[in-house]
């Protein structure tokens, strides 16, 4: 909640009669919410104008579907829902991508759209549409305020549903005739005051004492323990805790690609051959190979840590501990101090993880350590990967998309601070870098922003880098351009053929072309660079400037693979 007598000064500039879109502000300011993402126009320009007046900074956007990426971010970031807003009809449908990427992601945002007046609807209004009903499938709730009465309770029940329990997207629709109405202002205090007793965060029941005494006991007798955490846990702030249970017990740990900071990798080993798994904030998807066999051993006992009872009774784990994941582990913690326990690094499963850790990572070592020209993907990431780990702490945010550029770099650039990682998670969407470089310099302004994209996940939004220099955001976005998707033309002589056989191939763009030039239009700077020693001088200029910049990067086209790794999807 945010300070109510510097709520209420604020409020006090708003003399005489209160329209919707000042109590729209109003309630939103009330409610906690000091950032906003979107694209304005009718009829919501004068609603992101009142919220900038009561102290909400509003950033605004060449499009709804990056600005709702962002928006989706700050959820995750922050712990607080993002705030979208947008015009009504097609407005409302582009919001729909940072919706339902929040859903798939499990991180909390509000979209508040403007729609047509009421008594034209079905008539054929000015981007008229049942947004309400169209919004439905990909949100928690989706209401709509008929009446300026019902706007304060509407965003207090928006904002606390998009962090209750599961987090997730939450809708919230306005129609213009409603932002026209006024109310007094005793009226809209009365109403304001009722909203901020609403919004509360439900309480979130305790695990059974019986089910942790459970859980450790699994543990402790585990032969083959392992404890696997995913972005549940880092929105949950689980680190603390986390941290705490592996070096209480010396079992070996496996993140999620953005769950937290990675050990060296022995994944395959490690997943293949537990015994016990301690599943925290983490769904057992397609991205954990929905625990099954063959990657997975058909004994191995899952005890699932989650906030929704559903996700536990989907996945029926030998063990389920409906919660939150840090007061989960806090708890497990509690009761291990009286019983202590450890694996000790003499351990055999310890041993064998660790050695097949040291294995991989000095087999990527020697990868690495050639420097390939033409770029390939691993000699920029290893220049990439030391001039961020050469920063300290805090760390730079990393933000990352695209097939192969991606893949690498979930290899090479390691996490070492919680929260760091953005990427194309658990949906795969692709188009959300820029949209993200700006929630993580909005919402963590005293940390660098290191986006590294493929040059086709950098087109979806590239426009939005006019954005970075509006607000000159610490932002520097490292484009991989191989000329296109996976990497240009890769038809064999037999597939071109037919009457368009000259057009350029379904995976081409313009070779080598100038990304770097569309910042320097917008007065940022840019950089085009082939050899080592231009990325290395590119990056340390950029990196003290913590200005926006674009590194455009010519790779190799025939460096990555089709589909990155994915490709028996595709």
């Amino acid at each position: 909640m945010g300070d109510s007598a510097e709520a209420l000064q604020n409020d006090l500039r708003f003399q005489g009669p209160i329209d919707g879109n000042v109590l729209a502000a109003m309630a939103l300011a009330r409610c906690g919410v000091d950032r906003m993402f979107g694209v304005v126009g009718i009829p919501v320009t004068s609603l992101a104008t009142r919220a900038v007046s009561l102290g909400i900074r509003f950033i605004a956007f060449h499009n709804e579907q990056s600005a709702g990426y962002a928006a989706s971010a700050y959820g995750y970031l922050t712990g607080r829902p993002g705030v979208l807003l947008t015009v009504s009809g097609p407005g409302c449908v582009h919001g729909l991508a940072g919706v339902s990427n929040a859903m798939v992601n499990a991180w909390p945002l509000v979209m508040i759209s403007g729609s047509c007046d009421q008594r034209d609807f079905g008539r054929g209004d000015f981007q008229e549409l049942d947004q309400v009903e169209a919004v439905k499938p990909f949100s928690k709730i989706s209401v709509k305020a008929t009446d300026i009465s019902e706007i304060p309770n509407c965003v207090a029940r928006v904002l606390n549903s998009a962090v209750s329990g599961r987090p997730g997207g939450c809708y919230f629709d306005l129609p213009s005739d409603v932002l026209h109405q006024t109310i007094s202002e005793s009226e809209a205090e009365r109403l304001l005051v009722a909203a901020e007793e609403f919004a509360r965060r439900e309480v979130i029941p305790r695990v059974p004492n019986s089910q942790i005494e459970e859980a450790i006991s699994l543990l402790k007798h585990a032969e083959r323990p392992l404890i696997v955490f995913g972005k549940g846990a880092a929105l949950a702030r689980a680190e603390g805790p986390l941290k705490k249970l592996v070096e209480t017990t010396g079992i070996p740990f496996l993140p999620t690609p953005m769950g937290g900071r990675a050990p060296p990798a022995a994944r395959s080993l490690a997943i293949g051959k537990c015994d016990v798994a301690l599943v925290v904030g983490a769904r057992l998807n397609w991205l954990l190979h929905f625990g099954e066999p063959p990657k997975w051993s058909k004994d191995v006992k899952f005890i699932l840590v989650d906030i929704c009872k559903e996700e536990v009774e989907l996945r029926n784990p030998h063990l389920g501990l409906i919660g939150d994941a840090k007061e989960v582990l806090e708890s497990i913690n509690k009761e291990i101090k009286d019983d202590p326990f450890c694996l000790g690094k003499s351990h055999p499963w310890v041993e064998a993880i660790s050695q097949k850790a040291k294995d991989n990572v000095a087999k990527m070592e020697v990868q690495l350590a050639r420097d390939v020209v033409p770029f390939n993907f691993l000699t920029p990431m290893r220049i990439i990967r030391d001039a961020i780990l050469a920063l300290g702490s805090p760390a730079p945010i990393l933000v990352s998309e695209g097939a192969n550029t991606m893949d690498v770099g979930r290899s090479v650039l390691v996490q070492t601070e919680p929260r760091t990682r953005l990427d194309a998670g658990t949906w795969g969407t692709m188009g959300v870098g820029l949209g993200y470089c700006i929630a993580a310099a909005v919402a963590s302004p005293d940390r660098l922003v290191v986006a590294v994209e493929g040059d086709s996940g950098f087109g979806f939004s590239a426009m939005e880098v006019e954005t970075l220099v509006r607000y000159q955001l610490p932002v520097v976005v490292i484009v991989f351009n191989n000329s296109g998707v996976y990497g240009g033309d890769r038809r064999t002589p037999q597939e071109i053929t037919g009457p368009y056989k000259h057009d350029p191939a379904p995976t081409s763009f313009v070779p080598s072309a100038g990304y770097h030039k569309m910042i320097e239009a917008f007065g940022g700077k840019g950089y085009h660079v082939e050899s080592p020693e231009e990325l290395k001088s590119a990056l340390a200029e950029s990196f003290s400037a913590r200005k926006p910049a674009v590194v455009n990067i010519k790779i190799d086209p025939y460096a990555g693979a089709e589909s990155g790794r994915l490709q028996h999807k595709n």
